[in-house]
């Protein structure tokens, strides 16, 4: 019993100084990012008023290394986010705001089904918008190294809208990662597309016509065409060339005319009238789920999938954005 209990003691004092020396690291960290900033032309005010304040906080890591997409299989990851509950939350949303939705979706040629889709997986319609101070989290995990460089920017250029006064800086509270807002908008992506679209002198992308004509106009601006595929579940032969096999999301490669990957495919006579598109395999688990199958589950992709992928580098958040959004197309 004694040696348990000093086990336990000796455990939580490598923890405790662990998280103390982070916390002595960032402090080191934040007063080198403020000569970073200042070079980059955020104000001295903000710069107390933000990073000055900000903490080092050691869930932002964990949550960093633990994301959903990492060990969930496609066949469980899709299920959880593209099901009857999100449906019928997703027609509520609809229903109250037809007439807004409606016009947006015209105005700027993009799917109420994508917009209610990806609103639906990033924040549960507006349920789960995160609790946790923006500037912290960028502020840690630009601090961290796994991505320091592209947490570095985005927290540059939201101390930059705090300054523009594009954004409001008081309570501001989002995800872990730094995203904000209805669909979940980082820092760079409010500044090149979020719209202050009822015209209030202020953009508010907890607000539906703001966050819906933002994300639309995100979505135009990136290329998405309303009148092509997302993705269709295949099966492959058993002589599917490897190199065909797509496992990363951070490039779709070998992509080829559905007219020749028809070779590969055992069901291909889903694709009919598909011939001269462009489109390539995906094998989400293969690589990263234990004891996952070479070859199954699989998918052919298009364009409108890596469109997807821009907004979140992940192949299963891109299939179940895709899968949700047909199921609205059929319950609208």
């Amino acid at each position: 019993m004694k040696k348990i209990k000093n086990c336990i003691f000796f455990l939580f004092v490598v923890i405790n100084f662990d998280v103390y020396a982070n916390e002595l690291e960032f402090e080191e960290w934040k007063a080198k990012f403020k000569l970073i900033a200042l070079e980059r032309g955020v104000t001295l005010k903000t710069i107390e008023n933000t990073i000055g304040k900000s903490s080092f906080l050691k869930n932002v890591i964990k949550y960093d290394r633990y994301q959903p997409e990492f060990y969930e299989d496609t066949k469980t990851y899709i299920s959880k986010r593209a099901n009857i509950k999100k449906i019928k939350s997703g027609k509520k949303i609809y229903n109250i705001n037809k007439k807004v939705i409606d016009k947006i979706t015209k105005e700027f040629s993009v799917d109420k089904d994508l917009l209610l889709s990806l609103m639906g997986i990033e924040t549960n319609f507006g349920n789960y918008l995160g609790k946790m101070d923006i500037v912290s989290s960028l502020s840690t995990l630009s601090y961290d190294q796994r991505r320091s460089e592209f947490f570095t920017s985005e927290l540059i250029t939201l101390l930059i809208l705090f300054d523009n006064g594009i954004i409001n800086p008081n309570n501001y509270l989002g995800s872990w990662a730094g995203a904000f807002g209805n669909f979940q908008f980082m820092p760079s992506t409010i500044k090149n597309y979020a719209i202050d679209y009822d015209k209030d002198e202020t953009i508010n992308l907890k607000s539906i016509e703001d966050s819906f004509a933002s994300a639309a106009n995100y979505l135009n601006k990136i290329g998405w065409n309303n009148n092509t595929p997302c993705f269709y579940k295949v099966e492959l032969v058993n002589e599917t060339p490897h190199k065909y096999l797509n496992t990363s999301a951070k490039q779709i490669k070998n992509k080829n005319k559905v007219s020749y990957l028809k070779n590969y495919i055992k069901n291909s006579e889903i694709l009919d009238n598909l011939d001269n598109l462009e489109a390539a395999f995906v094998t989400p688990d293969y690589d990263i789920i234990p004891d996952a199958k070479k070859l199954t589950p699989a998918f052919l992709v298009f364009d409108n999938y890596e469109l997807i992928l821009k907004w979140n580098r992940s192949l299963r958040f891109a299939l179940a954005v895709c899968t949700l959004k047909s199921k609205f197309k059929d319950a609208i």
